[in-house]
């Protein structure tokens, strides 16, 4: 696979949900190996986050990257946190 092909790829972590896509490698100069990879995370429409991934936790690359960890959506968390509370008045007849 060439740098290219990498760059842009979709990324799931090891329960299979999609974590992001690959937005930059970083390499080893003296031994041209992969140490990082930087993600994008889609937040919603108009937000991105960026998270660094190092090589090690990355279980294959092909068609998606894999990754041998689980990553938590903060959006996930966020929306748990600021559940929707109703008031409801009941009159009595």
């Amino acid at each position: 696979m060439k740098i290219k092909e990498f760059i842009g790829s979709t990324v799931l972590d090891k329960n299979a949900n999609v974590v992001g896509k690959v937005e930059n490698v970083d390499f080893n100069t003296e031994t041209g190996k992969i140490e990082t990879i930087n993600l994008t995370l889609q937040k919603n429409i108009f937000s991105k986050d960026e998270l660094e991934i190092s090589f090690d936790d990355i279980a294959t690359i092909g068609a998606y990257v894999i990754l041998n960890k689980e990553i938590e959506k903060e959006e996930e968390v966020e929306e748990a946190d600021e559940a929707e509370t109703v008031e409801v008045e009941i009159e009595d007849e």
